[in-house]
């Protein structure tokens, strides 16, 4: 199969009013992609995903802005329904959101449990599910994880131990969509330098985090960015898409299996 493009591309992005799903979306139409269905979850994300509609409509893309809690399957089969309806089709599917829960396991409530599974793991499945039942031949399917699946630390349990499931979730899928040529695969960035990552880190954590991979020091501050991430992904939905079911953990040498 000849190398894809992004050109007359639909993309839904879960998660891409702002920050990596928001510069997914410019890369993508700065690509050639014609349409990107943006996802967002709340009324409070709501003005960032308008913002980045408008902005992405500037550059001449169709988009269509969709709201729901991912961890209710019926907003899963809206989304992509809606999509298909808007666009005609479905060609790349990408998932960055998430929740990030840092405490001690003796700490951890069963609210916050249900919080992390519900956003990090059965999200991601019914995402990865909606993706495959929607998504024309030759698709691909892209879910942010983290490189806490790779690491040995305290505090983050229910966080990474969430983002694990969605390793099985994309070998799985890739085997059973391979077939219509659809690649499945997860990027694991090390910590970001975004909202997401400063919310439950202290001080001193943020200072280790930002000296701890081996490229730290050319980084702007030390963490992985969002640009570093952004072109990965626009790789494995084209020239890359022999690369399926596989995690990549994209970090800069913070850590690794």
């Amino acid at each position: 199969m000849s190398a894809r493009t992004l050109k007359n591309k639909v993309a839904v992005i879960a998660g891409g009013g702002k920050n990596l799903g928001a510069l997914i979306g410019h890369q993508f139409v700065d690509g050639g992609a014609r349409g990107i269905a943006i996802h967002y979850n709340s009324d409070a994300s709501r003005g960032d995903a308008e913002k980045t509609a408008a902005a992405l409509k500037a550059k001449g893309a169709d988009t269509l802005l969709v709201q729901g809690d991912l961890s209710v399957v019926e907003n899963n089969v809206k989304l992509f329904d809606q999509a298909v309806k808007h666009f005609g089709q479905v060609d790349i599917a990408i998932n960055t959101a998430g929740v990030v829960i840092k405490k001690p396991i003796l700490d951890v409530t069963e609210a916050d449990y249900d919080k992390s599974f519900d956003a990090n793991a059965k999200a991601a499945f019914f995402f990865i599910q909606q993706a495959g039942r929607t998504m024309a031949d030759g698709g691909s399917i892209v879910t942010i994880v983290s490189s806490l699946l790779a690491a040995y630390t305290p505090f983050y349990s229910i966080y990474p131990g969430s983002k694990a499931a969605v390793e099985h979730y994309t070998r799985a899928a890739s085997k059973e969509f391979g077939d219509r040529g659809i690649s499945v695969n997860g990027i694991g960035p090390g910590p970001m330098d975004t909202p997401f990552f400063y919310g439950q880190e202290s001080k001193e954590a943020v200072e280790y985090h930002s000296s701890a991979a081996a490229l730290s020091k050319f980084s702007k501050k030390g963490l992985t960015d969002i640009e570093d991430i952004a072109p990965i992904v626009r790789f494995l939905v084209t020239e890359g898409w022999w690369i399926t079911g596989q995690t990549i953990f994209a970090n800069g040498g913070y850590t690794t299996r």
